[in-house]
Order: C-alpha cells, then structure tokens, then sequence
C-alpha cells in the first residue's frame, strides 16, 4: 500500500513539475529540434557547397590535386562552424565553447605534432607544386603515380594498382623524383658484348636499330660508344631520348629487338662463366 502511495505521489509530482514548466520544455524542444533542423541542413549544404566548388575548380582546369585539398580544408571548417551554431541553438555558449574548444585544440596539437607537420607539409606540396594528379613520382621512399594530395596524407597508385598512403611530411622531408614533369626522357641502356666481337659492327648495328626506331626523338640526338671493359664484356652504352609516355614500352621492345639483332649478325653476349680446373693427386 505505502509504495502504491509512493508512486502515486512521483506520478502527482512529475505532472505537476511538467505543467508548471510546460513552457520551459516546449523552449527546449523547439531548441533542439532547431539545433538538429541547422545540423541536416548545414551538413547538406557543406556536402553542396563543397562539391559544387570542387566541379567549378576543375571546370577552370585547376589541378585536382588543389582543388580536392582545397575543397577538404574548406569543407571541414564549414562542419565546424555548423556544429557551433547547432550547439548555439540549445543554449551553449559559444565564446566559452570557442574557448574550450582552442585551448582543448592547444593540448592536441601538442599531442598531435606529427599531424600538424603534416597539414603544414601538405600546404606547402600544394604551393610549390612539386607535382600534380597523375605524375608518376619517387617521394616518401616509396613511387607511384600521384592520385591526390590530402590534408594530412598523399595518395599513389602503383602500377600494379596498389595504393600507397604516404604522410605529407615524410615526402616533404626526403628526395622527391618527378618522372612526369617533363615531356621527355633519356633512355639508358647497357649492352654489353663478347671480346672477340666486331665493336664496329656491334656499334653500326645499334645505330640503325635506332635510326629505325619512329618513337626515338631526332633531337636530342641518341648516344652510343663504349663504356667500359669489363670483367667479361665490352659495355656499349645506347642513350636515347624518348617521350615520358613511351618510356617503358620503347624500353621493353629495344632490349628484345637489340638481342635478336646481334644474334643475328653472330655478334655474342657474354654472360658470366666459372672454369674449374681438376686435379689428380698422386700417391705415394
């Protein structure tokens, strides 16, 4: 009876603190449901707004690698802004939080440094323009091709498809090697051949291999000579220059066209040999 009582009385309570502060919690209600109304509307229009920039940067022909740190960078401040104005709405106080929120932002940079060194080398990437979108690169001790620039990490793709997550500051502080930048490459090859053979057949061989050869660039003119003697060889050097986009293909095919070349015109290719002398003991 005495708890019936009791959860009489809480009941009688509870509605009596509900109509007396009825106006009260329709305040809140309505604040909270303007502070969700502002969070879906802001993250929708950030999404928008965002989006709509990165099409506009690129319909400029702005590199993607700008446009997408760019468009990051400005999409992550536009969240923030739009949570404060949530927060705003359900009666947060905003300079207090901003205050909370600067010195809570202090203790993580301390704690985040790596990170921060990251952001400030990811900045930088994109101000000097070391490279951009689809450049094939050596950086970060690591080489692909250049997929984007983000705020804290850059993106390569190998070209067996494999993505590579590099932190900026890593490539930032060691060599980077841009294979791309420019429109040609020199190709370098070393041939080498036997001791007996003609060096100046070998020689006119190689030449006309490469007068015959449409994708090698009359200018800069190619380069073939002896380089070295060696231990087994005699190592002609065959330096062409070449499209960047050639590179690989003309590379392949030249290694395959110059070995059948020289065995066709009885020209040897040396390979490392081992002569092992035996010895009969003889007894006493």
């Amino acid at each position: 009876m005495e708890t019936e009582l009791i959860n009489t009385d809480f009941i009688e309570e509870a509605q009596s603190w509900v109509i007396n502060n009825q106006g009260l919690l329709i305040e809140y209600a309505v604040n909270i449901a303007a502070a969700l109304l502002t969070l879906t509307i802001g993250f929708i229009a950030v999404g928008m707004l965002t989006g709509g920039m990165n099409k506009v940067l690129k319909a400029r022909k702005i590199d993607s690698t700008i446009s997408d740190f760019i468009t990051s960078l400005l999409k992550y401040g536009l969240l923030a802004f739009v949570i404060i104005a949530a927060l705003s709405r359900v009666g947060v106080q905003t300079a207090s939080f901003v205050a909370i929120v600067g010195a809570a932002g202090l203790a993580v940079g301390l704690a985040l440094q790596g990170s921060l060194s990251n952001f400030a080398a990811g900045v930088l990437l994109i101000g000097f323009r070391f490279f951009k979108a689809g450049d094939y690169v050596e950086a970060g001790g690591t080489a692909g091709t250049v997929h984007s620039v983000q705020i804290f990490t850059t993106i390569l793709m190998t070209p067996d498809n494999r993505m590579i997550v590099v932190p900026n500051s890593k490539i930032l502080s060691d060599n980077i090697v841009n294979y791309s930048k420019e429109k040609t490459r020199r190709l370098d090859l070393v041939i080498g051949v036997s001791y007996t053979a003609d060096l100046q057949k070998t020689k006119e061989v190689l030449t006309r291999i490469l007068d015959e050869e449409p994708r090698v660039l009359k200018e800069p003119a190619y380069r073939v000579a002896v380089n070295e003697l060696g231990a087994s060889s005699v190592d002609f050097i065959v330096r062409p220059w070449v499209l960047a986009e050639d590179y690989w293909s003309l590379k392949f095919d030249l290694l395959e066209k110059i070995k059948n070349e020289l065995d066709a015109n009885g020209i040897g290719i040396p390979f490392p040999q081992m002569d092992v002398h035996l010895f009969r003991e003889e007894k006493a």
